[in-house]
């Protein structure tokens, strides 16, 4: 009769889709108590849904909807840290349109102007770069004098520094880059590094003197030489490209494209050249090396969905982060660009802060360890205001109002650059250079402090002053120390919130 019960009750509990196991109902000799906390109910409500399960195993239909949320949750991991690497593939498309790949140089000789699409580029730096591919031997690079130069690799880390912050010194010399399975012995009278990977960045930055571009371009250029060791009897002439004024896009794309973008790297580099885990997540949305990257309908309509939503969360770290160390005053609104001050973004017991990579990366370009370090009177030091004093995002139809304190800590000279917050590139209006810095001629108060104001038109009398900004249209602002000194530091000279006046 109890046999009978039990069946009759489990096929009733069958029907209603909680099912009790037979071993849940009956005592065997075998059986001990089971913490309800290791098993899986028959049914679960969670986010995307209902999920049903027969004594643990999941039905048809719930594995279908978490290998759904699995491949979504992937792909906009995917994005997230994959971004360093689609902004170099993007880098490198603009590098071939303009010719300034395999030894010929892009420089900018009269500065950059809004016109070209660069994350987050500065308008008082002679900027000069090229793209180098390793895959045919080692590359000599003949830095020039006096720049803050620095080599990365296809995943946007760190090779090397050259110039001011490099072993050089400043005073220029040769560098050997090699390729990641370069086996035999470099020659000496180079400095040597060895590259992970064998696409790589050149790019360097010169200072004005005397408030003109003309004579650092010229020692560049009769400097700068990139050629193949293999040529280093009779290298070719040097060869360089200005770039100064021209269209050019060098941002990633911020759709499905952007898988494709990645896929290059995946197909190009060694497969180990992101680490183990990374590649094995790009492995697991279908980049996989030797392999055609070709999603299927399901497939292609997630990773869409994961694209935005990857876009939504990296513009959110970028321009409303949660994590109070990015904030460089408490009570303020400046952004570090490090959080951390590792150019790693390493947590002191070195864990990746994996937020405060994709807050550089999806806003810059260019690591080294000079931008992150500490160090007073060498490099430089950058301030990001995404917002304003209230909290607000910027409004082009506003105007604006910076107080910058007397006696600022540069050593060299200070800007301001403001940006658009869709390409993250300098914003673009009439005029030309979206900046002030104290290179120019600047109105200062009485007490040495100056005021700078952002708006669609110039506040009366205060032209020399003003950064122009577009109705409908917001936009964010760096504020660059370059030899930044001891009260930027220890925070005894500090930033005030730009206001709404």
């Amino acid at each position: 009769m109890s046999r009978v019960r039990f069946v009759v009750g489990f096929m009733w509990a069958a029907v209603l889709g909680c099912a009790p196991s037979l071993h849940a109902q009956q005592h065997y000799k075998m059986t001990t108590p089971i913490p309800p906390e290791i098993t899986t109910p028959a049914k679960v409500d969670t986010r995307i849904g209902e999920l049903t399960f027969f004594d643990g195993v999941p039905t048809k239909e719930t594995s279908q909807k978490a290998f759904d949320e699995l491949d979504f949750v992937r792909g906009i991991e995917t994005f997230l840290n994959g971004i360093p690497g689609a902004s170099m593939v993007a880098i490198r498309n603009g590098s071939k349109a303009t010719g300034t790949v395999d030894g010929t140089v892009g420089i900018f000789e009269s500065l950059m102007d809004s016109k070209s699409l660069f994350l987050t580029p500065n308008s008082e730096s002679i900027y000069y770069a090229t793209w180098i591919d390793l895959k045919n031997g080692p590359i000599v690079v003949e830095s020039p004098p006096d720049v803050l130069g620095v080599v990365n690799d296809f995943w946007f880390r760190y090779v090397c520094d050259m110039g001011n912050a490099g072993p050089d010194k400043g005073k220029g010399g040769k560098f050997l880059i090699l390729p990641p399975d370069y086996k035999g012995t470099p020659p000496n009278g180079y400095y040597v590094y060895k590259s992970p990977t064998y696409g790589n960045i050149v790019l360097g930055r010169g200072f004005m003197r005397n408030g003109s571009p003309k004579p650092t371009a010229d020692t560049i250029r009769k400097t700068m030489r990139v050629y193949p060791l293999s040529e280093v009897s009779a290298p070719h002439p040097a060869k360089f490209v200005n770039l100064s004024g021209r269209e050019m896009n060098t941002v990633h794309a911020n759709d499905f494209r952007f898988f494709e973008e990645l896929n290059q790297i995946v197909q190009e580099e060694p497969e180990d050249s992101y680490g183990p885990d990374m590649m094995g997540l790009f492995n697991a949305i279908g980049m996989k090396k030797g392999k055609l990257f070709a999603p299927d309908a399901r497939m292609k309509k997630i990773l869409t969905e994961a694209v935005a939503v990857g876009n939504a969360t990296a513009r959110s770290i970028d321009f409303r982060n949660r994590d109070p160390d990015a904030l460089i005053y408490p009570d303020r609104h400046w952004n570090t660009a490090f959080i951390g001050g590792s150019y790693e973004w390493l947590t002191k017991g070195g864990a990746r802060n994996l937020d405060a990579r994709t807050m550089f990366f999806y806003m810059a370009t260019v690591n080294t360890p000079a931008m992150a370090v500490a160090m007073e009177g060498v490099g430089s030091q950058y301030a990001a205001a995404i917002l304003d004093s209230r909290g607000d995002a910027f409004d082009g139809g506003k105007t604006y109002r910076l107080h910058v304190d007397a006696n600022p800590p540069a050593k060299d000279f200070w800007s301001i650059v403001v940006y658009d917050t869709q390409t993250r590139s300098m914003l673009q209006t009439d005029q030309q250079f979206p900046s002030l810095s104290s290179q120019k001629s600047i109105q200062k108060n009485a007490d040495g402090s100056v005021d700078l104001y952002f708006g669609p038109k110039a506040p009366a009398g205060k032209q020399g002053n003003w950064i122009q900004t577009i109705p409908g249209k917001s936009w964010f602002a760096l504020f660059r120390l370059y030899g930044p000194l001891k009260p930027w530091f220890d925070k005894s000279w500090k930033l005030s919130d730009i206001e709404q006046i």
